[in-house]
């Protein structure tokens, strides 16, 4: 009982502070575009109303309040899932496996609600925003679960400079492979700098008509640090899950699993976000890219694991 109870207090103390997290990064973004409270009141009017227009809202108190309740609620339950995970993965480690697909599984369920739901409302914030928020919330939650569980962190994963160190290593180099695949892709076509400005325009600027494309070094700029960022998060959560196979070489497969899915949602994303780019930027330019990264960061994680790996290919055959 004081265990559960334990993990109840923390998760939803922990699902609270993930809340105020994405309130206070949203008071800021509406601050900034000089709306305040904006998003709690689109967001407010589209779940309990059902509004789909973003003009036709008003933003009122009872609209931000409303939406800050349901806002609190749901990160707090999502928070007791995420303490529950991490309290029981001291005996069973996989469990932290779990939680991670549960985040990812929370963070993807919350943009196909919306984008089902109130897509006009989604495309006024900027789905980067929405993202960027609910990151930063699921980062705050698990620092502070194992903030209160640091023996844990210790016992599963060992040095956490060693993991920090290697994800960083291993997501630069895979960035880095990337951009200098699509550098001489670009510089044989004899437009250089094209697809990083064609993926800057279209993921932070709206760009559908690759035709309107003017290639900027801003653009460059932007999609470079989304790139890097993405490749090093990436890089961290690999380090972490390989962490835990050391001890279990079962959890490879877990690890295979998720390079395969992040091939498929690098792929996807795209698609969704401006299909259009497909008729100027060839589909498997964008695979070759991913796969020539993968395999990099395999080589890098390899040298670092291979009593794992040999475990995990001794039990396969």
């Amino acid at each position: 009982m004081d265990s559960r109870s334990r993990y109840l207090r923390e998760g939803i103390i922990a699902g609270l502070i993930a809340a105020a997290i994405v309130a206070v990064y949203f008071l800021i973004f509406d601050a900034a575009r000089g709306q305040p409270f904006r998003t709690p009141a689109l967001l407010g009017a589209a779940a309990v109303q059902g509004v789909r227009d973003p003009g036709a809202v008003t933003v009122t108190p009872g609209l931000v309040a409303g939406y800050t309740v349901l806002h609190g609620a749901i990160f707090a339950l999502v928070g007791v899932l995420i303490a529950f995970l991490i309290a029981t993965a001291q005996r069973q480690p996989s469990r932290l496996l779990m939680m991670f697909i549960a985040l990812m599984c929370f963070e993807v369920a919350f943009l196909a609600v919306l984008g089902v739901w109130a897509r006009p409302v989604v495309t006024a914030l900027g789905w980067w925003a929405i993202l960027i928020a609910n990151a930063l919330a699921a980062t705050g939650m698990v620092v502070y679960l194992f903030v209160g569980y640091r023996s844990l962190g210790g016992m599963l994963f060992g040095p956490w400079t060693r993991i920090v160190r290697e994800g960083l290593k291993a997501g630069l180099l895979g960035a880095a492979a990337v951009a200098l695949w699509f550098l001489l892709y670009d510089a044989a076509a004899g437009v250089p700098l094209r697809t990083p400005s064609l993926l800057g325009a279209a993921l932070f600027h709206g760009l559908r008509d690759p035709s309107a494309l003017v290639i900027s070094w801003p653009l460059v700029l932007e999609y470079t640090l989304f790139h890097g960022g993405a490749f090093i998060a990436f890089g961290w959560l690999a380090a972490g899950l390989l962490a835990l196979a050391d001890r279990d070489p079962r959890l490879l497969f877990a690890f295979i699993m998720l390079f395969c899915c992040f091939e498929v949602f690098a792929f996807a994303m795209i698609a969704v976000i401006a299909q259009r780019l497909f008729e100027t930027l060839a589909w498997w330019t964008i695979l070759a890219g991913n796969l020539i990264a993968s395999i990099v960061m395999l080589g890098c994680f390899f040298r670092s694991h291979r009593v794992a790996w040999r475990e995990f290919l001794h039990a396969s055959l």
